[in-house]
């Protein structure tokens, strides 16, 4: 039986707001795409069939939906409501742990409602966040719950996404050590890969500003990204025809993109792709949404080459190129 199957996803006519890092992105105009975003069954072995459809997904959309992968629906609900009550604190027993009071980890820590602009060209974006780079016990932490909560999972993630490279690794034909040995010091200072809690609360409509949406139109900065969502929708990724595909939420499943650098290191031969969250539907706009992202990234002193050996892009420093990207987001402080 085939494992890939069309996941639901509905095509939008609306004409796109803006191109946001297109530059990134140069191989997204190509004429023959997927129309949805593929599911895949990820248990069993890592057989030729799954490093195929894994390849088509990546080079065809940038996105690909993964169940079977261990990680159970029971653990991203707990992490979730964990994250909600922090989330729910006032600002000022937030304010603590926003990220840039760490001194060893720059990207760790909460990040407040608008603090964020994904796409410049729009008002700051309608979410939180808490971002958990650094794993040490003796940093400031909400909460031992919260610590112990998020820690775990990040580990969990971990796992899955060095398998996750693997497969990719496997699809390209090429030895699975390049990526991997790229990602040996995952989970430690001197790597920024970052597993990112956030919480979109109620919109006010009277409050949102002109163009203002959750997330701004994107792409992700590192190698690849694990994205688990809560049952509300709102995610749209662009596809490579330039329009906005629905993304749907599937219980016990977690949705993989490609990544900026991932796209340099593989020639374009992976695609990162821009998506968005949009606000709530009007009449709705009391919903939540949560989602966990864990952000692969690779050593901060990788130097990332084309693995085909072309000059395509020149080489990179992993640590250059994501402070560079953070710049852009957060403004240079």
């Amino acid at each position: 039986m085939k494992r890939m199957r069309s996941a639901l996803g509905a095509w939008l006519g609306a004409s796109l707001f803006c191109t946001v890092n297109d530059a990134a992105v140069p191989g997204w105009q190509a004429a023959h795409s997927m129309d949805t975003i593929p599911v895949v069954d990820f248990g069993g072995d890592e057989e030729e069939e799954l490093r195929e459809e894994v390849r088509r997904a990546f080079t065809e959309v940038g996105f690909v939906i993964l169940r079977n992968t261990g990680i159970q629906q029971d653990e991203v609900d707990h992490v979730m409501a964990v994250s909600e009550k922090f989330f729910k604190l006032n600002e000022e027993e937030k304010r603590p742990y926003s990220r840039g009071s760490y001194s060893n980890s720059v990207n760790h820590g909460w990040v407040s409602l608008e603090r964020e602009s994904l796409n410049p060209r729009r008002p700051g974006d309608l979410k939180e966040a808490f971002n958990t780079t650094s794993l040490h016990k003796d940093i400031a932490w909400p909460s031992e719950e919260f610590r112990t909560t998020l820690v775990s999972f990040y580990k969990r993630c971990i796992k899955l996404a060095l398998r996750v490279l693997r497969v990719m690794a496997l699809s390209l034909g090429i030895d699975p050590d390049v990526f991997l040995k790229a990602h040996e010091q995952i989970g430690s200072e001197e790597n920024g890969s970052t597993l990112r809690s956030l919480y979109y609360p109620p919109v006010k409509p009277e409050s949102v500003k002109e163009d203002q949406i959750r997330c701004g139109e994107h792409s992700d900065y590192g190698s690849i990204t694990l994205l688990f969502q809560s049952k509300e929708e709102g995610l749209q990724v662009r596809s490579r025809k330039g329009e906005f595909i629905s993304a749907p939420s599937i219980p016990g499943t977690v949705l993989i993109n490609i990544a900026d650098l991932m796209q340099r290191w593989t020639s374009d031969v992976f695609v990162s792709s821009v998506h968005r969250v949009l606000l709530p539907p009007v009449g709705d706009s009391s919903r939540t949404r949560q989602s966990l992202a864990f952000f692969a990234q690779p050593d901060d002193d990788v130097m990332i080459s084309c693995c085909d050996g072309s000059n395509k892009y020149p080489p990179v420093k992993c640590v250059d190129y994501l402070q560079s990207r953070f710049n852009d987001t957060y403004g240079k402080n």
